[in-house]
C-alpha cells in the first residue's frame, strides 16, 4: 500500500497540475477586440468616443491588456480607400468583435468579413445602408446603434426657424461619397419645410474645394439658412465649414456638438460617447457568447442642445429664452 506521505504528494501534485491547466488556458482567453475609427488619431472627439467605449468595457470587466487586447486603426480621415486597407488589416487579425465607427467604416468592414461580429456605434440608416435586415432582427453578423433619428431633421428645420424666422429657404449640406443615406434625412425635411412654406434642397458636395463654391451660392440666395447632415466628412472638416459659414454669415444647425465648439451656431443630436459606452456594453454581450443577429439595433437615447452665443451675436441672432433654457451647453 502506498503511504500516506506518498499518497498527499501525488494528490497535491495532481492539484497543482489541473491548476496550472486551468491558469494556462485562462491565459490563451485573452479576447482581442478591433477598432475601425473613421477620422483622424488626433481628432479630440473620436478620442474621447474611444475612452469612453474602453470606460464602458473597464466597468463590465474587460482590461486592456489584461483579459482583452483592443486592436485601434485610424484610416485618413474621410478616405474610403484607406477604411478599405484597415478594414482588411483588422479582419486579418482574426478578432472575437470588431467595432466600427460610422457609416464608411462599418460597409468597409463588410466587404471583408460576413462572420466576425460588427458592432457600429453611430450609424445613421442601417437598414438602408444594407448593414441589417430591420431594427429587431438584424439577421447577420452585424448589430449597433443608430446615431440619428430621421425625424431630427424636422427638429433642426424648427430650430433654424425658432433663430432665423426670417428664413424661407434651407440647404441640406452633405457628402455624396460619405453620407450615401442622405434621403434618410432629406425627405422628412423635405415634408417638414414645406409644412411651413420653408423651401429645402440638397447641397452636395464631393470635397473640400467645392465647400465654399456651395455656401457662397446658398448666401446669394435672399433669407437663406443651412442644415448640415451628420457625416464624417462634414464631421472631419467641421472647422473649414463653420468657418465658411460665418465668413457668408448664414445661420445654420449642425448635427453634433463638435460644430459650436468649433464656433458653429448651434448643434442638437445624440451624445456620441453614450454612444460608444452603449456599444461596449453590445461587445461585452458577444464576448459572452451572444450573436448579432440576437441584439436589436437601438436608437439614440441621450441627446444634446448646443448654442454658440457668440457666433449668435456675430450675425445679429437673439436666441429665445426658452431656447437658452433648455440648452445643454452655452458657449459665451
Amino acid at each position: 500500500m502506498m503511504d500516506r506521505r506518498a499518497f498527499i504528494a501525488v494528490v497535491c501534485g495532481s492539484m497543482l497540475a489541473k491548476s496550472l491547466a486551468v491558469e494556462g488556458q485562462q491565459a490563451e482567453r485573452l479576447r482581442r477586440i478591433g477598432v475601425l475609427m473613421g477620422y483622424a488619431e488626433t481628432d479630440p472627439d473620436a478620442q474621447a468616443n474611444v475612452e469612453a467605449f474602453r470606460e464602458g468595457l473597464q466597468k463590465l470587466g474587460w482590461v486592456d491588456g489584461r483579459n482583452v487586447r483592443i486592436d485601434i486603426r485610424w484610416p485618413i480621415p474621410a478616405d474610403l480607400e484607406s477604411m478599405q486597407r484597415f478594414a482588411k488589416e483588422l479582419v486579418a487579425l482574426e478578432p472575437d468583435v470588431l467595432l466600427s465607427h460610422i457609416t464608411p467604416t462599418t460597409a468597409a468592414l463588410l466587404k471583408h468579413t460576413q462572420t466576425i461580429p460588427i458592432v457600429f456605434a453611430t450609424v445613421s440608416d442601417p437598414v438602408g445602408s444594407g448593414f441589417v435586415a430591420s431594427f429587431q432582427r438584424p439577421g447577420g453578423n452585424v448589430t449597433g446603434f443608430t446615431s440619428i433619428e430621421p425625424t431630427m431633421s424636422g427638429k433642426w428645420l424648427q430650430l433654424l426657424k425658432e433663430i432665423a424666422p426670417r428664413v424661407v429657404r434651407v440647404a441640406f449640406l452633405f457628402n455624396p461619397a460619405t453620407a450615401p443615406y442622405s434621403k434618410y434625412f432629406l425627405n422628412p425635411l423635405n415634408a417638414a419645410a414645406l409644412s411651413v412654406g420653408v423651401k429645402a434642397i440638397a447641397a452636395p458636395v464631393d470635397d473640400t474645394s467645392a465647400l465654399n463654391s456651395v455656401v457662397a451660392a446658398e448666401a446669394r440666395q435672399r433669407n437663406s439658412g443651412l442644415i448640415v447632415c451628420p457625416d464624417s466628412f462634414m464631421d472631419v472638416h467641421r472647422a473649414e465649414v463653420a468657418l465658411l459659414v460665418a465668413r457668408y454669415r448664414l445661420p445654420a444647425v449642425y448635427p453634433f456638438r463638435q460644430f459650436p465648439e468649433v464656433g458653429g451656431l448651434l448643434s442638437y443630436g445624440n451624445d456620441q460617447r453614450d454612444n460608444y459606452q452603449r456599444a461596449a456594453v453590445y461587445v461585452d454581450r458577444i464576448l459572452r457568447g451572444a450573436k448579432p443577429l440576437e441584439l436589436p439595433v437601438q436608437a439614440p437615447v441621450k441627446f444634446e442642445l448646443v448654442i454658440n452665443l457668440k457666433t449668435a451675436k456675430a450675425l445679429n441672432l437673439t436666441i429665445p429664452q426658452s431656447m437658452l433654457s433648455q440648452a445643454n451647453q452655452v458657449i459665451d
